[in-house]
């Protein structure tokens, strides 16, 4: 057989009354005694196909077990009755893989489907799952591409924090003592002062110790910053990116989306502007709620959630207290108790990005350094861009999996990705 056509072809009636050729992994088997069914799935759909007992296929089909590798050639008819509206009736069956008994059968716990993922991942969940995926990513590049961003590749290994020295992974670097990054924020402010505007798709690590169903330790991490701009034009291209994303997925991905039980109408209903809320206004909101939290603190998953049910839809808060938010975030010119600094909540998720305004005077930064206890010698080369040419500028990181979580109506993030990584899990 030297020519396949993907099932998605023959689903859509492009192949009726011809013989065709199909290669994929048994999905279902069901027999009688003069006809077995076989549900064949390949990476784009699946299809019923029929073995009657004076076929040539009837021996390789009779032997065939779930998950088995098989080349496939037949005809196609129409039948209302069959998944998808058609079958192929086989005329030759070749078993390239036989497989074992397949340990994955109805009701297994979510624990042993996250055990067996490298199984679990040939499901048509997860296959939808990962194929929207896919397409978010096409159209996170397809955006920044449109507004003129460059793409850029960050280093995996640090030799100073981001974020927070608490949330580092770290390792050995030869005989030196490096981390694992949490984000590529500091690299991209140093590529805007050649490429004015950049962007970049990789993994980030964070060593929390949470448990939440929001919560990774390896995700990855869609990251932007442009010279000559401040929080408010950020704030846009976040919204602008999250937008387009949201629309291309509903106009793009409706087989999938249906098949998965999700909003799709969610997603074409997302517009800008979106709501904008400031860190105070949410204290206020939430103490309303009943919620004991005082100003200064930082917003947690609770608060976050509980403040998302209320707008129902992507939002921001923004001007968060300068105590609560990154050495490198730039003060309120008006208050110096205050940062320019913005996160975008969706329902149910909560923060999905965070973002604003960087620090560009060299000496506020040296302070800032100092307040949060950091060795100036370690960002040398950090502080360096402020010397040589320092212009305003801004940026955000957007986790992939939150937004896929939210988007799908995930239960868990941990669906959001092929291979999840958290506190308690780091196996296969």
């Amino acid at each position: 057989m030297s020519s396949f056509t993907p099932i998605q072809r023959i689903l859509e009636g492009c192949c009726e009354g011809e013989t065709v050729q199909i290669r994929g992994w048994i999905y279902r088997k069901r027999e009688s005694k003069k006809t077995i069914f076989l549900l064949i799935r390949d990476r784009t759909g699946v299809i019923q196909c029929t073995i009657k007992q004076d076929s040539a296929a009837w021996k390789a089909a009779d032997k065939v077990t779930i998950e088995s590798s098989v080349l496939l050639s037949g005809g196609v008819k129409r039948d209302e009755r069959a998944p998808g509206g058609f079958e192929i009736t086989a005329e030759q069956l070749t078993i390239v893989g036989l497989a074992e008994t397949f340990p994955i059968t109805e009701y297994q716990s979510e624990e042993f489907l996250r055990d067996v993922r490298h199984l679990w991942l040939r499901s048509r969940r997860m296959t939808l799952i990962m194929n929207i995926r896919s397409e978010l990513l096409r159209f996170v590049h397809e955006f920044f591409r449109k507004q003129g961003f460059i793409e850029v590749s960050p280093p995996m290994f640090i030799s100073s924090a981001c974020e927070g020295g608490a949330t580092l992974f770290g390792l050995k670097y030869f005989d030196k003592d490096l981390y694992l990054t949490q984000s590529a924020q500091l690299y991209l402010e140093a590529l805007i002062y050649s490429l004015e505007k950049v962007y970049c798709v990789a993994p980030s690590f964070r060593a929390e110790k949470s448990r939440t169903v929001r919560h990774l330790t390896e995700y990855w991490h869609v990251e932007a910053e442009q010279a000559f701009v401040g929080m408010e034009e950020m704030m846009k291209l976040e919204e602008d990116l999250v937008t387009y994303v949201c629309h291309k997925i509903g106009e793009n991905c409706r087989k999938e989306l249906d098949a998965l039980k999700a909003d799709r109408d969610k997603l074409l209903e997302v517009k800008t502007p979106f709501p904008r809320i400031t860190y105070s206004e949410a204290i206020e909101r939430l103490k309303a709620k009943g919620f004991k939290i005082k100003w200064g603190e930082d917003l947690g998953y609770d608060e976050e959630k509980a403040i998302a049910e209320e707008f129902g839809k992507p939002f921001f808060i923004h001007t968060y207290p300068k105590q609560i938010k990154a050495f490198y975030c730039k003060t309120h010119p008006e208050n110096p108790e205050l940062a320019l600094s913005a996160d975008l909540l969706v329902p149910r998720v909560g923060e999905i990005t965070t973002g604003g305004a960087r620090e560009d005077d060299k000496e506020k930064l040296i302070k800032r350094l100092e307040e949060f206890g950091l060795r100036r010698e370690d960002y040398q080369w950090y502080i360096d861009l402020r010397r040589y040419g320092t212009v305003p500028h801004a940026g955000f990181g957007l986790g992939v999996e939150r937004l896929l979580m939210w988007m799908l109506d995930l239960e868990n993030v941990m669906e959001a990705i092929p291979f999840p990584r958290t506190i308690r899990r780091f196996h296969p």
